[in-house]
């Protein structure tokens, strides 16, 4: 390095000790302009020829403002500027300033550690107070921002006056009232100065509020005496962050050392001895500050702790700045020169571009003893000391070191402490957070207070102002921020009135394919053939499928099984009533017909009887499948309230069913007129009879299902077990009465199952006549039902006294009609 140059980094360093201000842009001018200088003369007088040498960087300014305006020359010179006490954020905009670095950390992370001990405390309400200055301004912009990233409320915020004027007693008072308004804010953050801080502190001791803040400050106030001193109740308890510094190795014992005499390249030492020991030295300068000393300072006064000498707790940043500066030159000095002494050519010809290249990738162990490498905006490392200043139990006070915070992680050593009897700090939140269920009203004109109202029991919070009701179906989550899906209901295989629905169908099944066996197995004996056998299985079948149909109900309703269901109710009744309605329809024309002419009617072999039942239940497949076309089947969610969520069938909801029990109900309706028609028709035609209780049985089961279903549409899983029973009823009474009788006969009194047996009866009967016409006429029936019975002709050979017989009510029966409803027959077949 040029001789020139060291000899103006000499004049720039200084002693930083409690001292004079030379903080200001005259001193920084009269640095520069000497550079390049030569205190050396010839003997003439005359200064010697010299090249003038360039600056190559420049240390300082301490403050802001004053590095702000440095840098602004510097710049356009490409000059690089450490500073060891400028703050600023501003001052880490690279394109505003490309050439400055510092070996202090922004005020950008000491607002990130202060909001993380505001977290730290489970603060959500606090006030800031400010200073009027660039210091105070910025600090406070990063402060309000972070506290608003955190959703952190201001409760006020509060300006202390500086570079516009000086406040007065009343200023502070009146910010301590607007403090003390905001009950709910305890916590206060304060970003300022320590003298703006003290005289704040009076403040609170005139407005008799001590102890009712608690303060985190900024590290302009943090641990300096203008703040505390005399403020000790005041400020008890406050916590504040510095930047993390330790002593510089030797330079206490270094600086005890210096004397005016032999200090002789710092202009200022002897100003300094003087304020620091009350004196005037000899030959001094006569200033406003030392003509009122009468003591002559003798220069040999020894400087130490115990005469009130405090070092400047943040000296490290100083040493670091010019370490960096030197370990910079050092590593270009080794490139470029190869480890030569002196400076080689090439060094000489760099430009400040390269140089702040090697100060932002310089890294060593400074006189501290700690680890510095700049960050890659320039920004010194970013490392603070938490500090809490509390009382200890001897009654003096002390600014305790409770933790650290380190490149945005915070480690608290030890809890901080408010109060000797009060050890926790005070809670700074206006509301409390709202309950689970709750959301919040915030006070007019002032949001971050609020009053908490509970959310109904159907609604979630769709954010912290605001609670919406869930969509049907679904409830809220136990954290209340969304709705979650109410399990579906259906009936299950495994519930209790699904077991007993099938137990019953399953009994059903059983019995019917036991008839059906019995049928098949007996089919040619005289009991079968007379009831007609072809119809019978068709009625047969069509109660399998009506129990059949409890198991197809009582599944999980999906797209399959609800069309199923469309078809099948339907059909499965169709096919039983079709059947039943053909048996009674051929009954009734058969003796209608007999009243009026002896021809015998149209349509009763069992060819036709098989066609007409087959259309009647064509009649049903043809609605079903228009059902089908208008409304396809689906399986859909129901609610039958806000608390319900079943699976059913599209067609279960509301009355769709009864569509498909439309067709059957009016097959229903007919077959029991029938029956009622049928009801007096001769003995030997008594399976009339047994129609006509299954319809009176049908009937009574099928309005007490319409009242219930209709009355169940709450519960689909009732309604779907109603359906279940009412259609194993309806097919047990039809088993019942339509086949018991003859179960019994043919497996009980198989005598009687032989046209000999059926015709003995009958016979006697017919030849019992009375005078009167009641008793004349029965037999007669009965005579022409006994022809029936007999192979054609064998009846007129035994009995041929009469062609016609009359009924007990006078109408009267052709017997050629009878012989004609025999002819449809073969040989073996008797009609009952």
């Amino acid at each position: 390095m040029p001789r020139t140059e060291k000899s103006a980094l000499r004049r720039l360093q200084q002693s930083w000790a409690r001292g004079p201000d030379v903080d200001n842009a005259d001193g920084v001018r009269r640095s520069i302009t000497s550079i390049g200088g030569s205190s050396y003369k010839c003997p003439d007088g005359s200064q010697p020829e010299n090249e003038v040498k360039i600056i190559s960087g420049v240390l300082g300014a301490p403050s802001s403002v004053t590095s702000i305006q440095v840098h602004n020359l510097l710049k356009l010179f490409k000059i690089p500027q450490i500073s060891f006490f400028s703050t600023s954020p501003d001052l880490s905009n690279r394109e505003r300033f490309p050439y400055f670095l510092r070996t202090i950390p922004s005020d950008v992370y000491q607002a990130e550690a202060m909001v993380e001990l505001v977290i730290r405390l489970g603060w959500k309400y606090v006030s800031v107070v400010y200073e009027e200055s660039s210091y105070g301004i910025l600090g406070f912009n990063e402060v309000e921002k972070l506290l608003k990233e955190k959703d952190i409320c201001l409760a006020t915020t509060e300006k202390l006056l500086k570079d516009s004027g000086q406040a007065t007693d009343h200023g502070y008072d009146v910010i301590v009232d607007r403090l003390v308004k905001k009950t709910h804010a305890r916590g206060v953050i304060i970003f300022a100065s320590d003298q703006e801080v003290g005289e704040l502190m009076k403040a609170v001791r005139r407005k008799r509020v001590t102890g009712r803040f608690a303060w985190i400050g900024s590290d302009g106030w943090g641990a300096r005496g203008l703040a505390f001193k005399d403020n000790e109740e005041e400020v008890e308890g406050a916590i504040t962050v510095q930047p993390l510094a330790e002593e510089v190795r030797g330079f206490r014992d270094y600086f005890f050392s210096l004397r005016p005499a032999t200090n002789t390249r710092n202009p200022w030492w002897v100003e300094y001895w003087e304020q620091f020991f009350s004196c005037k030295y000899p030959g001094s300068t006569v200033t406003p500050f030392n003509r009122d000393y009468s003591r002559v300072c003798t220069g040999e006064e020894q400087i130490s702790d115990d005469n009130g000498f405090e070092m400047e707790a943040q000296l490290q940043f100083v040493s670091d700045s010019v370490m960096a500066f030197a370990h910079a030159f050092k590593d270009m000095h080794h490139y470029y020169c190869g480890g030569k002494l002196g400076v080689c050519t090439a060094m000489t010809k760099f430009n400040g571009d390269l140089l702040k290249q090697y100060l932002l990738k310089v890294k060593f162990t400074g006189l501290s003893g700690q680890e510095f490498s700049f960050l890659p905006n320039g920004d010194g490392p970013s490392r603070y000391r938490i500090l809490n200043f509390r009382r200890t139990s001897s009654g003096s006070y002390e600014w305790a070191t409770i933790g650290y915070y380190k490149n945005g992680h915070m480690d608290l050593s030890s809890p901080p402490q408010f109060k000797v009897n009060e050890t926790l700090h005070p809670e700074s939140v206006c509301s409390k957070p709202c309950g689970r269920s709750q959301y919040m009203v915030p006070f007019p004109g002032d949001p971050c207070c609020w009053t908490c109202k509970d959310c109904t029991q159907y609604e979630y919070l769709v954010n912290k102002l605001k609670c919406e009701e869930c969509p049907m179906g679904t409830v809220p989550s136990y954290n209340m921020t969304d709705c979650i899906p109410i399990p579906q209901k259906y009936l299950h295989y495994r519930d209790v009135i699904a077991l007993a629905a099938m137990t019953f169908a399953s009994l059903g099944i059983i019995t019917t394919s036991f008839v059906i066996v019995v049928f098949l197995r007996y089919m040619d004996t005289p009991i079968v053939k007379a009831s007609g056998r072809e119809l019978c299985f068709v009625l047969l079948f069509g109660i399998f499928l009506c129990y059949a149909m409890t198991f197809l109900i009582v599944s999980k309703p999906s797209l399959y099984t609800c069309g199923a269901q469309m078809i099948g109710l339907g059909l499965c009744f169709s096919m039983c009533y079709s059947a039943i309605l053909t048996k009674t329809n051929r009954i009734a024309r058969i003796f209608r017909a007999g009243k009026r002419t002896t021809k015998r009617p149209k349509f009763i072999s069992p060819e036709s009887q098989l066609v007409i039942c087959f259309s009647l239940v064509g009649g049903e497949l043809i609605v079903s499948l228009v059902w089908l076309l208008i409304s396809p089947p689906a399986a859909v969610p129901f609610y039958a309230d806000r608390a319900d969520h079943q699976l059913v069938c599209q067609a279960a909801v509301g009355f769709s069913y009864m569509i498909g029990f439309t067709y059957p109900i009016l097959l229903v309706i007919v077959c029991t007129f029938y029956a009622i028609l049928t009801r007096k028709i001769p003995e030997a035609f008594n399976e009339s009879k047994h129609i006509g209780f299954t319809m009176y049985t049908t009937c009574i089961i099928w309005a007490a299902f319409v009242v219930i279903y209709l009355s169940t549409a709450h519960s689909m899983q009732i309604r779907t077990a109603t359906v279940c029973f009412s259609i194993s009823l309806s097919a047990t009474v039809a088993l019942i009465c339509m086949f018991a009788p003859k179960m019994y006969v043919i497996l009980l009194r198989p005598e009687r199952n032989v046209r000999q047996s059926m015709l003995k009866a009958t016979a006697a009967s017919a030849t019992s006549t009375s005078p009167g016409g009641g008793g004349g006429g029965t037999s007669s029936c009965n005579m022409e039902m006994t022809q029936r019975m007999y192979p054609s002709g064998s009846f007129s050979s035994a009995y041929s006294t009469s062609a016609t017989q009359t009924h007990s009510n006078g109408n009267s029966v052709s017997t050629q009609t009878l012989d004609s409803v025999e002819r449809e027959f073969d040989d073996d077949d008797v009609e009952l």
